[in-house]
């Protein structure tokens, strides 16, 4: 499927990594202005080994800023070569990490976040998220507004969802992640919630990417089911272009032909993204799989091919779920798997 916004953007583009010389903030200052005065975007990364400026915007001024390179605090500048220009790591060789709300995301930090596909009621939403920390998820998942793909499939509790999900975090203090479908939702979404996610169906909604872009809150970014890795990272170009740089990619399956799993876990696309990119990469093997005997085995692949984290539904009981039930692990599947991925977790040199 072509792919026109991407394109637009691919064309005509520069992209290099002005590297410096000087830690100090007034000589990072000066070449951040003179990049903005040749008329580009300047998008500043500080390192723990070295502070770069990238720089993006029209092919056509390259030569002027490959001048900045004689700049006495300008060690040198060098074009960034993928498209993805803020989210590859020729922008950024070390990882990516951040906190939310006191929870390391990335960093040799290990981040299960659990829950229910839908809030559905108070009941159930108390109860999943005081079983889901009690076995050591320290992010809450739960949808307040929920995009199905039949009209007269249950929507969310919306409103009233965000108000029971602000009271399971002050009953059990871990902070929430919540899907966003719209940018009109930004806003109200954003004023809530601790983590904003953009759900498979939306990853190419560039409208909503530039919406949350625009904040500073970690986005949750879920891979496309029919979706490549090239098309994935440059929807978290999209959010990081507008300036928001703690993004977290999460492959949650694509569709192929099998018709065993709801969607194929691509497995690979983990060691793949963390190859080409500095951002967290999570797996969600309950969206890939859509078996619940079949999360923990894949929850076990993940942490093996080197996932940061994991994104799995959990429902008391999933029998009447109102959606996804038959992906959703009972508490005691839960615990069982947090204590098999406990090992792996260590072997990989993660903590959890």
């Amino acid at each position: 499927m072509e792919n026109r916004p991407i394109a637009a953007l691919l064309k005509g583009l520069c992209a290099m990594i002005i590297v410096m010389a000087s830690r100090e903030r007034e000589d990072i200052d000066y070449v951040v202005a003179r990049i903005e005065a040749l008329g580009y975007q300047a998008h500043l990364i500080e390192g723990t080994q070295r502070t770069v400026v990238a720089a993006v915007g029209d092919e056509r001024g390259k030569f002027r800023l490959q001048s900045l390179e004689s700049l006495p605090h300008v060690e040198k500048v060098v074009p960034i070569l993928q498209p993805f220009k803020l989210a590859g790591r020729e922008a950024k060789e070390e990882d990516t990490s951040f906190k939310v709300g006191g929870v390391t995301i990335g960093g040799g930090v290990f981040t299960v976040m659990a829950g229910p596909c839908s809030v559905e009621s108070r009941e159930q939403i108390l109860e999943t998220a005081k079983v889901v920390h009690d076995c050591g998820a320290t992010i809450l998942r739960g949808g307040a507004f929920k995009p199905r793909t039949s009209p007269y499939a249950f929507q969310g509790l919306e409103l009233e969802g965000l108000n029971l999900l602000d009271e399971a975090r002050e009953a059990t203090g871990v902070p929430y992640v919540t899907e966003v479908m719209t940018p009109e939702q930004v806003p109200i979404v954003a004023e809530r919630a601790d983590i904003l996610q953009i759900g498979a169906r939306n990853m190419q909604n560039f409208g909503l990417l530039k919406a949350v872009g625009r904040l500073r809150k970690p986005v949750f970014l879920k891979r496309g089911m029919m979706s490549t890795i090239n098309e994935f990272l440059m929807s978290a170009e999209y959010v990081m272009s507008e300036g928001n740089k703690d993004v977290i990619l999460c492959e949650r399956g694509i569709r192929t032909f099998e018709t065993e799993t709801r969607n194929t876990l691509d497995i690979s696309a983990v060691p793949v993204l963390k190859k080409l990119s500095h951002l967290p990469v999570f797996v969600d093997p309950s969206h890939a799989t859509g078996h619940w005997d079949l999360v923990i085995p894949m929850a076990k692949a993940a942490v093996v091919a080197g996932a940061d984290g994991l994104m799995i539904e959990v429902h008391p009981h999933p029998e009447d779920a109102f959606s996804d039930g038959a992906q959703s692990l009972k508490p005691p599947h839960f615990k069982q798997m947090m204590e098999e991925i406990a090992p792996l977790v260590s072997l990989m040199g993660k903590t959890l």
